[in-house]
Protein backbone atom coordinates (compact mmCIF):
# COMPACT_ATOMS: atom_id res chain seq x y z
CA UNK A 1 0.00 0.00 0.00
CA UNK A 2 1.53 3.41 -0.75
CA UNK A 3 0.32 6.24 1.15
CA UNK A 4 1.57 10.14 0.71
CA UNK A 5 1.29 13.17 2.92
CA UNK A 6 0.63 16.68 2.23
CA UNK A 7 3.11 19.35 4.16
CA UNK A 8 3.92 23.05 4.00
CA UNK A 9 7.25 24.58 3.61
CA UNK A 10 7.55 28.12 3.42
CA UNK A 11 4.45 28.40 1.66
CA UNK A 12 5.10 25.76 -1.20
CA UNK A 13 3.46 22.19 -1.22
CA UNK A 14 5.85 19.42 -0.34
CA UNK A 15 4.25 15.95 -1.15
CA UNK A 16 6.20 12.79 0.15
CA UNK A 17 5.56 9.23 -0.40
CA UNK A 18 6.00 6.35 1.59
CA UNK A 19 6.01 2.88 1.07
CA UNK A 20 3.46 1.05 3.58
CA UNK A 21 3.16 -3.10 3.02
CA UNK A 22 0.87 -5.90 4.17
CA UNK A 23 3.22 -6.20 7.68
CA UNK A 24 3.54 -2.74 8.46
CA UNK A 25 -0.68 -2.77 8.25
CA UNK A 26 -1.01 -5.57 9.88
CA UNK A 27 1.34 -3.92 13.05
CA UNK A 28 -0.63 -0.49 13.33
CA UNK A 29 -3.88 -2.50 13.58
CA UNK A 30 -2.10 -4.70 15.80
CA UNK A 31 -0.71 -1.52 18.00
CA UNK A 32 -3.97 0.25 18.11
CA UNK A 33 -6.44 -2.71 18.90
CA UNK A 34 -4.47 -5.49 20.91
CA UNK A 35 -0.99 -4.04 21.97
CA UNK A 36 0.20 -6.94 24.43
CA UNK A 37 0.33 -6.43 28.12
CA UNK A 38 3.52 -7.79 28.87
CA UNK A 39 7.54 -7.60 29.51
CA UNK A 40 8.40 -7.74 25.68
CA UNK A 41 5.78 -6.77 24.00
CA UNK A 42 7.24 -6.17 20.62
CA UNK A 43 8.23 -10.00 21.07
CA UNK A 44 4.57 -10.60 21.63
CA UNK A 45 3.99 -8.92 18.04
CA UNK A 46 6.66 -10.86 16.27
CA UNK A 47 5.25 -13.96 17.07
CA UNK A 48 1.56 -13.11 16.00
CA UNK A 49 3.12 -11.69 12.84
CA UNK A 50 6.19 -14.50 12.17
CA UNK A 51 8.32 -11.67 13.09
CA UNK A 52 11.52 -11.20 15.22
CA UNK A 53 11.27 -8.66 17.43
CA UNK A 54 14.06 -6.59 16.26
CA UNK A 55 12.30 -6.26 12.52
CA UNK A 56 9.04 -5.47 14.36
CA UNK A 57 10.67 -2.37 16.37
CA UNK A 58 12.83 -1.71 13.34
CA UNK A 59 9.55 -1.40 11.26
CA UNK A 60 7.69 0.86 14.12
CA UNK A 61 10.61 3.07 13.84
CA UNK A 62 10.46 3.50 10.35
CA UNK A 63 6.95 4.61 10.82
CA UNK A 64 6.76 7.20 13.62
CA UNK A 65 9.86 8.65 11.55
CA UNK A 66 7.86 8.92 8.98
CA UNK A 67 5.04 10.62 10.98
CA UNK A 68 2.68 7.61 10.36
CA UNK A 69 3.00 6.68 14.45
CA UNK A 70 2.80 9.75 16.71
CA UNK A 71 3.03 7.92 20.06
CA UNK A 72 2.07 4.60 21.18
CA UNK A 73 0.68 4.96 24.57
CA UNK A 74 -2.25 3.48 27.38
CA UNK A 75 -5.38 5.76 27.29
CA UNK A 76 -7.12 5.37 30.63
CA UNK A 77 -10.94 6.64 32.08
CA UNK A 78 -9.38 9.10 34.21
CA UNK A 79 -12.57 9.44 36.01
CA UNK A 80 -12.49 5.94 37.36
CA UNK A 81 -8.91 6.94 38.66
CA UNK A 82 -9.98 9.65 40.49
CA UNK A 83 -8.96 12.21 37.84
CA UNK A 84 -10.84 15.73 37.12
CA UNK A 85 -10.26 17.30 33.74
CA UNK A 86 -11.90 20.32 31.77
CA UNK A 87 -11.37 22.11 29.00
CA UNK A 88 -10.42 25.51 29.66
CA UNK A 89 -11.11 28.90 27.50
CA UNK A 90 -9.62 31.99 28.73
CA UNK A 91 -10.10 35.71 27.28
CA UNK A 92 -6.45 36.86 27.53
CA UNK A 93 -5.38 40.72 26.36
CA UNK A 94 -2.81 40.21 23.29
CA UNK A 95 -0.03 41.91 25.29
CA UNK A 96 -0.53 39.46 28.08
CA UNK A 97 -0.71 35.59 26.35
CA UNK A 98 3.02 35.04 26.18
CA UNK A 99 3.03 35.23 29.83
CA UNK A 100 -0.40 33.41 30.28
CA UNK A 101 0.81 30.46 27.82
CA UNK A 102 3.82 30.06 29.96
CA UNK A 103 1.96 29.82 33.16
CA UNK A 104 -0.87 27.50 31.55
CA UNK A 105 1.84 25.48 30.26
CA UNK A 106 3.83 25.00 33.73
CA UNK A 107 1.83 22.86 34.91
CA UNK A 108 1.72 19.33 34.84
CA UNK A 109 -1.77 18.06 33.81
CA UNK A 110 -1.73 20.34 30.80
CA UNK A 111 -2.54 18.10 27.42
CA UNK A 112 -3.50 20.67 24.55
CA UNK A 113 -3.22 24.83 24.92
CA UNK A 114 -3.67 26.73 21.63
CA UNK A 115 -4.76 30.16 20.19
CA UNK A 116 -8.27 30.75 18.63
CA UNK A 117 -9.70 33.74 16.92
CA UNK A 118 -12.01 34.48 19.51
CA UNK A 119 -12.93 37.01 22.50
CA UNK A 120 -12.39 33.89 24.47
CA UNK A 121 -8.56 33.71 22.64
CA UNK A 122 -6.49 30.72 24.41
CA UNK A 123 -7.88 27.30 25.01
CA UNK A 124 -6.50 24.41 26.58
CA UNK A 125 -7.06 21.19 28.80
CA UNK A 126 -6.48 20.41 32.15
CA UNK A 127 -5.98 16.98 34.20
CA UNK A 128 -6.01 16.86 37.80
CA UNK A 129 -6.39 14.47 40.48
CA UNK A 130 -9.86 15.17 41.34
CA UNK A 131 -12.19 18.47 40.99
CA UNK A 132 -10.12 19.91 44.29
CA UNK A 133 -7.03 20.45 42.48
CA UNK A 134 -8.38 21.39 39.14
CA UNK A 135 -10.09 24.46 40.77
CA UNK A 136 -7.19 25.41 42.74
CA UNK A 137 -5.10 25.15 40.06
CA UNK A 138 -7.54 27.24 37.63
CA UNK A 139 -7.12 29.65 41.23
CA UNK A 140 -3.45 30.02 40.65
CA UNK A 141 -3.58 30.53 36.92
CA UNK A 142 -5.87 33.17 37.35
CA UNK A 143 -3.50 34.75 40.28
CA UNK A 144 -0.34 34.26 38.59
CA UNK A 145 -1.89 35.83 35.41
CA UNK A 146 -4.26 38.21 36.05
CA UNK A 147 -6.51 36.65 33.79
CA UNK A 148 -9.84 36.19 35.50
CA UNK A 149 -11.66 35.33 32.86
CA UNK A 150 -11.73 31.64 32.42
CA UNK A 151 -14.34 29.27 31.97
CA UNK A 152 -14.06 26.07 32.63
CA UNK A 153 -16.14 22.87 30.89
CA UNK A 154 -15.68 19.75 32.05
CA UNK A 155 -17.34 16.96 29.97
CA UNK A 156 -20.66 15.76 31.07
CA UNK A 157 -20.79 12.86 28.64
CA UNK A 158 -18.11 10.70 26.73
CA UNK A 159 -19.38 10.31 23.23
CA UNK A 160 -15.63 8.86 22.27
CA UNK A 161 -12.99 6.70 24.14
CA UNK A 162 -10.93 5.87 21.48
CA UNK A 163 -9.75 6.17 17.32
CA UNK A 164 -8.60 3.40 15.28
CA UNK A 165 -8.13 3.30 12.01
CA UNK A 166 -8.51 -0.23 10.24
CA UNK A 167 -5.72 -0.60 7.83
Amino acid sequence: MNYFKLKTQHSKFKIEFFVMDDIDRKILNLIQREFPICEEPFRAIGVQLSLGEGEVLERIRRLKADGIIRRIGAIFDLGKLGFASTLCAARVPEDGIRNFVSVVNSYRGVTHNYRRNHDYNIWFTFIAEGPEALEQALGEIRAKTGVSDIISMPAKRTFKINAVFEL
